[in-house]
């Protein structure tokens, strides 16, 4: 029985610890994650090593996470105690239910009443995740902790692996081993004939076959689709949609930025924006910040680089966007957004449900409901949620609402714009039964050749 290398290598080490987990072996000997794991596994199957597998589930803060430890945005409203609510900033509003509900504050008479500066459940929770109970869910909703299943691998040495006599054998031939090929010894190689089962033939991915779904019912609907770039200018992405240069989810944290600077809009448009973010948000806009290019993190880029050509109409994408997010079993750096804008002079709230339900009731959900909710460039917002039930939980698929003045009338745009912005994996995972976002971008093959091309 021959050894590769890496196997020698791991052998030998276990030899002299007997027992070590694969971080310790890695040092030993100097191989990655990937050359140690495969190593282990082959030296189990030949008897030579126990290989124990114990599953662990890690809990983490994010970036934000530790951010809201420091700086809880929910805790500012108590530097409005005695303040009428008009006079609480509007991304601040969100919070006062928490605060509310939480005991911190009360509402009388339309102001803020400070009961408590201390002792705040959300806050106490994020200092201790893992004790958050019900808690839990919320830190989640917020991307302030990311929970992830690790496997933990340990080797240990066998008796037949202590009398093994390691030699690794020859697998790749120099010219000078050529005319020496008598004396060396070759590693094994398997020739014998196995049965081949026939080649299956070419299918759709799922998500090919959705978005060509989600792309039929939205042309039944009258919509005409938007298409554009990856790589955008900041400017688009976040100064067009009313996002101040000094929000949050422009951080690192949140976005993936690249190397580069360009501007192609209108000067007209560019000065309304500014004259909009220096009005509203009080601040000196800053001109080489809206020039930074980024991947875009949402379909609403393409929105709004419409409506400052097309005043009106009805208008949707299916496309890639990308967040700098932990990933885990409902949450990628890479994924999908389903994209809609309906401009129209009588376009109301209420149409905008209707046209919603109407959507996902064509992909076949019946069980929807929509929560208040704040976007910096809808209002008034609103989040859409599934209950799924491999988990137990609500799970959010997107949000939507009415673009705001400062959003549409920079662009020139006349009418009120309905806008929404939806998650396409997600409700995917439900219709097939999926429990883990990751699983569409795997390639396992026995899945794909398991899932119905008729699921939608």
């Amino acid at each position: 029985m021959n050894l590769s290398r890496n196997e020698v290598l791991l052998l030998n080490a276990l030899k002299k610890v007997k027992k070590a987990h694969y971080e310790e072996l890695m040092k030993i000997t100097g191989l990655n994650k990937d050359g140690v794991l495969r190593g282990l596994y082959f030296l189990s199957e030949k008897g030579l090593i126990t290989l124990n597998v114990n599953e662990k589930t890690r809990m983490e803060l994010t970036e934000e996470g530790k951010k809201a430890l420091n700086e809880m945005p929910d805790l500012k409203l108590l530097e409005y105690n005695g303040k009428r609510i008009s006079e609480v900033p509007t991304e601040l509003r969100q919070y006062i239910g928490p605060m509310k509900e939480s005991g911190m504050i009360d509402v009388v008479e339309g102001k803020v009443i400070v009961l408590k500066k201390e002792g705040y459940p959300l806050l106490n929770a994020l200092k201790n995740p893992k004790k958050a109970g019900k808690l839990l869910n919320e830190l989640k909703r917020r991307k302030y902790v990311k929970i992830r299943d690790v496997k933990e691998y340990t080797a240990e040495i066998t008796d037949k692996g202590l009398r093994f006599e390691t030699k690794e054998g020859v697998r790749r031939l120099s010219s000078e081993m050529i005319e020496k090929w008598r004396e060396l010894n070759f590693a094994p190689l398997n020739i014998k004939w196995r049965d081949v089962k026939p080649a299956d033939s070419g299918k759709l991915h799922p998500l090919t076959i959705a978005i060509n779904k989600i792309k039929q019912i939205f042309v039944e609907m009258g919509f005409e689709e938007m298409e554009g770039n990856y790589v955008e200018e900041s400017f688009w992405n976040f100064d067009a949609l009313f996002q101040p240069q000094d929000h949050p989810s422009r951080e690192l944290a949140d976005t993936f930025y690249v190397k580069g600077q360009r501007l192609n809009a209108d000067e007209k448009i560019i000065k309304n924006v500014k004259e909009v973010h220096e009005k509203y948000w009080k601040y000196k806009w800053n001109f080489e910040e809206a020039k930074r290019l980024v991947l875009r993190t949402h379909t609403t880029v393409l929105s709004v680089r419409t409506l400052a050509n097309k005043k009106r109409g009805k208008f949707f994408a299916v496309g890639r966007v990308f967040r700098n997010e932990a990933i885990d079993f409902k949450h990628l750096a890479e994924f999908h957004q389903v994209e809609g804008i309906v401009a129209w002079k009588n376009a109301n709230f209420k149409q905008l449900l209707l046209l919603l339900k109407e959507f996902y009731k064509k992909l076949g959900f019946e069980k929807i409901r929509f929560r208040p909710s704040y976007f910096p460039y809808t209002e008034p917002s609103l989040e859409i949620e599934v209950f799924y039930e491999p988990k137990q939980e609500w799970m959010e698929l997107g949000g939507a609402g009415i673009f705001r003045r400062q959003v549409i009338e920079p662009l020139n745009a006349e009418w009120p714009v309905l806008a929404f912005g939806l998650s396409l994996e997600r409700p995917l995972m439900i219709l097939l039964g999926v429990n883990d976002i990751r699983a569409f971008y795997k390639n396992n093959l026995d899945w794909l050749k398991s899932t119905k091309r008729t699921f939608i």
